[in-house]
């Protein structure tokens, strides 16, 4: 096996030439799933080998790609209105992995939507582009407009009876839009809520029509499977999940930064050898591995394999695999302010628990980080970490998410909590590092 195709999502990205174009691409091995899945596979047969590959969805829940897609009603194209919709709509803080796609790879992703498609038989793909990523869409308009002339996008693709293709949607912006169903609400031009389920996407999404929405780097891997074979794509992973997967770091590390490692790389190698470890003065205190929505885990917890079942094991979750350090100058409960600042700024304010609750609890952790808490305020902490962090009571995973880094935090830094109420200020301004 070759080092690129140990590598692959970002085998072909060099940003000192930039983006190949379809040429460039073919020649170092594109279109040639889609040519295979166009030419002699079936849409069955796709699903049974992104099934078999163990790829998991990259944008945090990491459902079943493949299984995802057999919800969907088996109709084809030609017969029935379906959308497949790319969620590049990259808001979670902390994490920039699918820019990188985006930017320095974009026919990966018009490939792979096409293989997507084709196996659910959609007609319509959409890129829900964060509206920030100017040179993405710059970028990505330019892949789409040759893809379409070279005869890999529109009516008949080489022959083959189906037809596809994308358009670009740029977004106003909105965390929320992460959750499948307030993209598809904001993509049908009203307010990004999320909506009750049942009907799922898949049967009943963008204007009632099947619908299913992928991440980025769950779309990016699509070629590589096809092309290579669901068993070599397992065989990728360290685990029980295939392939690879782009993890990343940011903090007071030595370079800060994302890279691409076999699914299940240990947290430690990655901030060591990748990130460069600590910079010099600072020690790592915790951690969030998976992005803001995940839990504190802390230094104990390095040896973890950065794969679904093991981070959930060591009581938080892989998300999108892009940590954020804590480093043991920074007031982790300034950390939790800001991110909690986040959340109820993004609560798309659809039902009271998330409306109301967010705001409240930013209250209370401003109190405590000026100085002006009390011991009951921490009651209260524990009392919404509680309520809003149980699944099902809200729309969404949104409060869920946003609870996470709280609750978690609440039991790691009880001391520093106790430490901001009883010295009515915070420990750590005075000795804040740059």
């Amino acid at each position: 096996m070759t080092a690129a195709s140990e590598r692959p999502l970002t085998a072909m990205i060099d940003p000192a030439i930039g983006p190949p174009d379809c040429a460039a691409y073919e020649r170092a091995g594109g279109w040639q799933a889609a040519r295979l899945a166009l030419g002699s596979l079936t849409p069955a047969e796709i699903i049974d080998r992104v099934t078999r590959s163990k790829l998991r969805g990259r944008g945090g829940a990491g459902f079943g790609t493949g299984q995802k897609w057999s919800f969907v009603p088996k109709e084809p194209a030609s017969e029935r209105r379906k959308y497949l919709i790319a969620n590049a709509d990259v808001m979670e803080p902390g994490t920039f992995k699918d820019r990188w796609l985006l930017e320095g790879n974009p026919l990966q992703l018009v490939e792979g939507m096409i293989l997507a498609a084709y196996a659910v038989q959609a007609g319509h793909g959409i890129v829900f582009l964060r509206g920030e990523y100017q040179e993405a869409c710059v970028r990505l308009h330019r892949a789409i407009g040759e893809a379409r002339e070279r005869g890999w996008l529109g009516e008949n693709i080489l022959g083959s009876g189906f037809s596809f293709d994308i358009h670009v949607h740029s977004s106003a912006g909105r965390y929320i839009c992460g959750e499948e169903t307030a993209l598809l609400t904001a993509l049908e031009g009203r307010r990004a809520t999320p909506r009750s389920k049942p009907p799922f996407p898949q049967t009943g999404g963008l204007w009632g029509a099947p619908s299913v929405v992928n991440n980025v780097e769950t779309l990016c891997n699509l070629p590589h499977i096809i092309a290579n074979g669901p068993e070599w794509f397992a065989g990728l992973g360290l685990g029980e999940d295939g392939g690879t997967k782009i993890y990343g770091v940011s903090g007071r590390v030595a370079k800060p930064g994302a890279w691409e490692l076999p699914i299940g790389t240990p947290l430690r190698q990655i901030i060591e050898e990748h990130a460069g470890g600590m910079r010099p003065g600072y020690q790592l205190r915790a951690l969030l591995p998976g992005g803001a929505s995940t839990a504190f885990i802390d230094a104990t917890a390095l040896d973890v394999a950065m794969d679904y079942g093991s981070v959930e094991k060591a009581g938080s979750r892989l998300g999108t695999g892009m940590a954020i350090i804590l480093d043991d100058r920074t007031c982790p409960i300034g950390m939790i302010r800001n991110l909690e600042h986040f959340f109820a700024k993004e609560s798309c304010g659809w039902c009271t628990p998330c409306r109301d609750g967010l705001p409240w609890v930013e209250r209370l952790l401003d109190a405590i980080e000026d100085g002006t808490g009390h011991d009951e305020d921490l009651e209260q902490l524990d009392r919404h970490a509680r309520m809003l962090g149980a699944p099902g009571r809200t729309f969404c995973a949104h409060a869920p998410g946003a609870m996470a880094p709280l609750a978690s935090g609440l039991k790691l830094f009880a001391a520093d909590f106790a430490a901001h109420i009883q010295q009515g200020r915070c420990p750590h301004q005075a000795g804040a590092g740059p």
